[in-house]
């Protein structure tokens, strides 16, 4: 039976029309055909230790090794032609990395031109190096190894290809820190809730990898069903053959169940009978969903001690983590993106929930100094390379729109015990907004307020300007602000307005415009948009943004 499945997806390759899909459809078959023995592979704490100490103690040379196959010997990687400009061939990078290391090594080639901005990385602005335009997409940074995907994101209809890949090699390349987490937090055996969306969110990579990596997966909720509220339906087909696929094996991944916001209260009380059977429980998911299970258990009464609540996606401010810890919650940060995996764990003896521990052993980071377009502000912007040859996406000096503090200091905790001593600390993102764990990019949003809105309601983009914001409780809101000069806006249509064009971007955007529009995230000011010191109004506006220099002593 999961043979048939598995080849029934690479039969419909043959008769499928183009060549992105075709190819698709040969990796998903693929895909379904590697699935059994990924799950059968399990991994234990012991197993997953020795790894990462491994990785440590090979950084150079892993990353040499993938920059070989990843880019020396593959003629699409646009890697190849930045190194070309930058006059580095790979002796020259051997030698660099061998005899000043690998980070001051990065800052050599970023220095030389060999980088890229996230808008570059995704295929939304060209690559220009000493005046020459170097064609690729987004595609072109996938690793050429894997060969066994799913693919997710946007096929580039209406612009370019945005797609992600879920690969069952990058997947079990990320096994180690899911299995150290649990181990490190001390729940490892604990019965595990997710309240994650099915593709293009990443609710069936984590339910698929919980098996491998000893999770008790009981529960998996999403907000998505497909379909109807936006989401394109063959995400839910692939996930429900996947699902059948990894239960016909014998793996107990649970089915997705639709979960709406306004009924967080349910996984409220499968915490609380968990607790009650064993002592604890784990939900996982997005920060702002942990914040409604939270104040949906406070206003029902529920005491949620014993339950340990892990997230991601969008940074644990001070208002969300309180409202978490009211509830009698514990809560854990965890950082990562999609194109590399997780990028930091919550160190455990700091009072800072955004305190990450770097995860190293796979990737390196250095920081450079860089004005945001939209927000008119300078950030020391993170820049990721990625080092093993099991990475998804081949990344070098690649900014993830992200920036920070980055330092070394004694902890004493397990991480550092590890061989983890560098944190992140004040992660925030500079050019995206984010809402319900989902985030989009600022250039998908500023074409909304500098062409739709003005063409219905009059005015100039000068007039219109989104802002991030939060309230008391820590839910995110996203505030459109119109200049209370125009006449006859409606508030109402300017919001289903501003969540119709979300849904055309991509499948991110059709996600967010589902979620924001479920929890209501998106609120009308009737007030001029907030311009900088020196007058620019921008169609994007933070609070929380500020100029960020990376400190004295900075290890990255």
């Amino acid at each position: 039976m999961v043979d048939r499945l598995g080849r029934r997806a690479l039969s419909a390759a043959r008769a499928a029309p183009g060549d992105d899909i075709a190819s698709e459809l040969v990796a998903f078959g693929r895909f379904l055909l590697g699935l059994p023995r990924f799950l059968r592979q399990r991994m234990s704490a012991a197993e997953a230790e020795a790894i990462l100490a491994d990785r440590l103690a090979h950084r150079e040379q892993n990353f040499l090794a993938l920059i070989r196959h990843g880019v020396i010997e593959h003629a699409a990687s646009p890697y190849r032609a930045l190194l070309a400009e930058a006059r580095c061939e790979f002796a020259d990078l051997e030698r660099l990395v061998t005899e000043r290391g690998l980070e001051p090594a990065l800052r050599e080639l970023h220095a030389a031109g060999v980088h890229l901005t996230f808008e570059e990385f995704k295929g939304r602005v060209p690559v220009v190096r000493n005046g020459r335009e170097i064609p690729c997409t987004a595609d072109d940074f996938s690793n050429p190894s894997h060969r066994r995907y799913f693919a997710v994101g946007s096929g580039g209809t209406t612009g370019p290809s945005r797609r992600a890949r879920m690969d069952l090699m990058a997947m079990r390349g990320r096994m180690p820190h899911r299995v150290m987490f649990r181990k490190v937090h001390g729940i490892t055996d604990a019965a595990v809730a997710r309240w994650q969306n099915i593709p293009p969110g990443n609710g069936l990579t984590h339910a698929l990898m919980a098996a491998p990596a000893g999770e008790r997966l009981e529960a998996w909720y999403t907000s998505s069903v497909g379909g109807a509220d936006g989401t394109s339906s063959r995400f839910l087909l692939a996930t429900q053959v996947a699902v059948t696929v990894a239960r016909l094996t014998g793996s107990k991944v649970p089915r997705p169940v639709f979960l709406p916001f306004d009924q967080a209260i349910r996984l409220a009380q499968w915490a609380e009978a968990r607790v009650r059977a064993e002592g604890v429980a784990v939900i996982r998911g997005p920060v702002s969903r942990l914040v409604r299970v939270a104040v949906a258990a406070t206003e029902a009464g529920i005491d949620l001690r014993g339950v340990v609540m892990g997230g991601g996606g969008e940074p644990p401010t001070p208002a969300k983590v309180a409202t978490i810890l009211k509830s009698g919650a514990r809560f854990v940060a965890n950082y990562s993106f999609s194109e590399a995996g997780s990028v930091g764990s919550a160190c455990l003896h700091s009072d800072d929930p955004n305190d990450q521990h770097f995860l190293q052993d796979h990737l390196a980071l250095i920081q450079s100094p860089r004005m945001v377009p939209g927000f008119a502000v300078e950030v020391a912007a993170f820049c990721f390379t990625t080092l093993l040859p099991t990475a998804g996406k081949v990344l070098i000096n690649v900014e993830s729109d992200d920036y920070g503090v980055i330092d070394q200091r004694p902890c004493g905790c397990a991480w550092e015990r590890l061989g983890y001593p560098t944190h992140l600390r004040g992660i925030r993102s500079f050019k995206k907004l984010t809402g319900e764990g989902i985030t989009l990019v600022g250039s998908d949003v500023e074409r909304v307020i500098d062409e739709v809105l003005p063409a219905r309601f009059g005015g100039s983009p000068l007039d219109y300007q989104l802002e991030e914001t939060e309230d008391e409780r820590g839910f995110t809101q996203v505030v459109l602000r119109i200049a209370p000069h125009l006449p006859n806006v409606d508030e109402a249509a300017a919001v289903q307005l501003l969540l119709d064009a979300l849904r055309r971007i991509d499948a991110g955007g059709a996600s967010a415009s589902n979620a924001w529009s479920q929890a209501g995230t998106l609120r009308v000011r009737r007030e001029a948009p907030h311009a900088t010191a020196r007058g620019k109004v921008m169609p994007l506006h933070s609070s929380r943004a500020t100029a960020v220099v990376p400190p004295r002593g900075d290890t990255s």
